[in-house]
């Protein structure tokens, strides 16, 4: 993965401003990934998030911790429909030591510390990356190369 993609993370706007719904992107890298995600946020905060506000209110109006339950919820959305409605797979990076690449594998310092997590309700997915939102929201977390990871997974090698 290149620079701009080991950094790519989930990064909202300032909660509570005219953008609070908005994912932060670079141009070029992850972008793409970013931007799917973003319609499915926007998605469930208008849709789906029960609050009082009404109409362009409920983009505005978000918390911190808003921001997390929407982003929880569009990833749970795109993995369980990768996983064509029966599974999900989550990936997190492994805080202790990881497995040593060999032969013609190169380290990465995500991707072999990848750990996987096999759901098979689409709201214990959903909880799970709520649990572990830093893992896709914090500088340095390699964020969008693990929701990647998790679609690839989720999706299976079969299919």
């Amino acid at each position: 993965f290149s620079r701009k993609w080991a950094e790519a993370c989930f990064r909202f706007r300032e909660p509570y401003s005219d953008l609070a719904y908005a994912l932060e992107a670079e141009k070029g890298g992850a972008s793409a990934i970013l931007m799917a995600v973003q319609a499915h946020i926007i998605k469930y905060l208008l849709f789906v998030r029960n609050t009082e506000y009404t109409h362009l209110d409920r983009l505005c109006r978000v918390s911190r911790r808003e921001q997390g339950e929407a982003l929880a919820a569009a990833l749970a959305e795109l993995l369980w429909a990768a996983g064509a409605g029966g599974s999900a797979v989550v990936c997190l990076a492994a805080t202790n030591t990881p497995i040593l690449p060999s032969g013609e594998h190169r380290a990465d310092g995500c991707t072999e510390r990848i750990q996987m997590f096999d759901f098979s309700e689409k709201a214990a997915a959903q909880e799970f990356i709520f649990d572990h939102i830093n893992c896709f929201k914090s500088e340095g977390s390699h964020g969008v190369i693990l929701f990647l990871y998790s679609l690839l997974f989720s999706r299976t090698m079969e299919r």
